[in-house]
């Protein structure tokens, strides 16, 4: 059911290597409840607010994927995907948040909960340390995941959108715009992996892409918790 990106190499390679794991990302409580309509509101809250940041966060390592660039097209590439988060995403998320009750000068003065500070840290680390190839793949599990979660929901008969408050979050990511932005990554890695890596680099790309997952499975359960 829904898009699993199967047609991409690496992605699929990644994502499979430990199904258990991803499936608790993907059909994690938060999900689950956002596709039932049953997510507490303040939840929700929660984690619309910390998204905030870390979309802030997410234009900040397109910023290094440009640097680590070294060839015009990845350069553009990269610049393009910094200037959507900027001048499209973030407005939108914001217009968003406003509709939820959470307008710019909280969002601004949020702090980050720890989930949040973990993963968008741990994406500029591997890109800081490593190249294009581990930036690209530390980012996946949220750019793709969040179009297969919202493929899924969209198109799962047991999804609830009659009367669902989360029934514009499930369309924005099941919607062919964000699909699109997924697709362009997972092509993305697959271009990357054969002009910058090999089999010999596969194990620790491994680690990179489960680490990210678990990183994104902690996001949604401080969605649900708090600071985690």
């Amino acid at each position: 059911m829904g898009n699993t990106f199967s047609e991409f190499e690496l992605y699929s390679q990644l994502k499979n290597q430990d199904t258990k794991l991803w499936d608790k990302y993907v059909y994690h409580p938060f999900v689950c409840q956002i596709g039932a309509g049953t997510l507490a509101k303040e939840c929700f809250q929660r984690y619309l607010g910390q998204d905030y940041l870390f979309l802030i966060h997410f234009a900040r390592a397109y910023g290094l994927a440009a640097y680590k660039s070294d060839n015009i097209d990845d350069i553009r590439v990269a610049a393009n995907a910094m200037i959507s988060i900027i001048d499209k995403e973030i407005s939108l998320h914001l217009e968003y948040c406003h509709s939820w009750g959470l307008y710019k000068d909280y969002l601004e003065a949020l702090d980050e909960l720890t989930a949040t500070i973990a993963y968008t840290r741990y994406v500029l680390e591997k890109g800081l340390q490593g190249d294009l190839v581990d930036l690209f793949v530390a980012l996946a599990p949220c750019i793709i995941g969040y179009s297969e979660i919202g493929t899924r929901l969209a198109n799962d008969p047991n999804t609830n959108l009659d009367n669902n408050p989360y029934s514009s979050w499930i369309a924005m990511y099941s919607g062919e715009e964000y699909q699109q932005v997924a697709r362009q990554h997972a092509e993305m890695l697959d271009k990357l992996w054969a002009e910058r890596a090999g089999k010999e680099r596969l194990s620790k790309i491994r680690e990179t892409f489960s680490q990210a997952v678990r990183l994104e499975v902690n996001f949604w359960q401080m969605g649900l918790n708090g600071n985690l």
